[in-house]
């Protein structure tokens, strides 16, 4: 369900099938295809017969400081998917789950509901942290699925897409997000919530002011972005992360 108050009695986050998604990607000449839904895996698990499919997911997670972040993990088994669960209240637990399995190598640089200011200042971090870029359409509706995406040239297989990634051979392609395009998904929500239960019809009224609660939200993602930026701009080093510890490290 929909995370926002109020909104999470009545509707979903998205309203998008499984097979449909995959078809849809397929169609856009993906050779590849993952999803992410929010801390699930039931609608990955539909399409893991697909040779050409890997499972994923978008882990909410709590820092200690009380932030919740949204944290991509990639092709994970369903075992995976248990622990991550059980941890992800926990960050530091969560992390040192996730260090082993991929030491966090990738940000992703381009998310196709987020502005352009906010990809550029994303791939301005990960090309000073030295992190690997990726691209993921993040979309709720069909408009957005497989228009923001990772490519490496040449995989043939998920393990070839894997291994290219890992050597630095991917690329980011596709669209940035707008402030239209994110309200015109939102009311694309609207429209299934009313299919679904006919008797939020009451409630039609109020989508007048979904333009105004998307422009708040957008602004608010600009004000976020350029906070964070010019915290990384003004740190004279990089900070140290976990990953980039020495093997030993943590003897010393």
């Amino acid at each position: 369900m929909c995370t926002t108050p109020w909104l999470d009695r009545v509707s979903k986050e998205s309203y998008n099938l499984p097979d449909e998604v995959y078809a849809h990607c397929k169609r856009l000449g993906m050779s590849i295809v993952t999803l992410t839904d929010h801390d699930s895996i039931d609608a990955a698990e539909k399409l893991r017969g697909h040779p050409d499919f890997f499972v994923s997911e978008e882990v909410t997670c709590q820092m200690p400081s009380g932030t919740e972040v949204h944290i991509g993990v990639y092709n994970i088994g369903e075992r995976d998917h248990v622990e991550i669960q059980r941890r992800r209240k926990d960050f530091v637990s969560l992390l040192m789950y996730l260090w082993f399995a991929s030491y966090v190598p990738a940000f992703e640089t381009r998310n196709g509901q987020m502005c352009a200011e906010a990809n550029r200042q994303a791939a301005a971090l990960a090309r000073k942290l030295g992190k690997i870029a990726i691209g993921g359409s993040d979309s709720h509706t069909m408009r957005g699925v497989g228009r923001t995406y990772t490519e490496v040239a040449q995989a043939r297989s998920i393990a070839e897409f894997f291994a290219g990634l890992r050597a630095k051979r991917g690329r980011v392609r596709g669209a940035d997000g707008t402030c239209a395009g994110l309200t015109a998904d939102v009311y694309r929500i609207i429209q299934a919530v009313l299919q679904e239960k006919p008797a939020t019809l009451a409630l039609l009224p109020l989508a007048v002011l979904v333009p105004v609660f998307t422009a708040g939200h957008w602004m608010n993602e600009k004000w976020f972005c350029r906070k964070w930026a010019t915290h990384f701009e003004d740190a004279h080093e990089s900070p140290r992360m976990l990953w980039d510890m020495r093997p030993g490290a943590e003897r010393i």
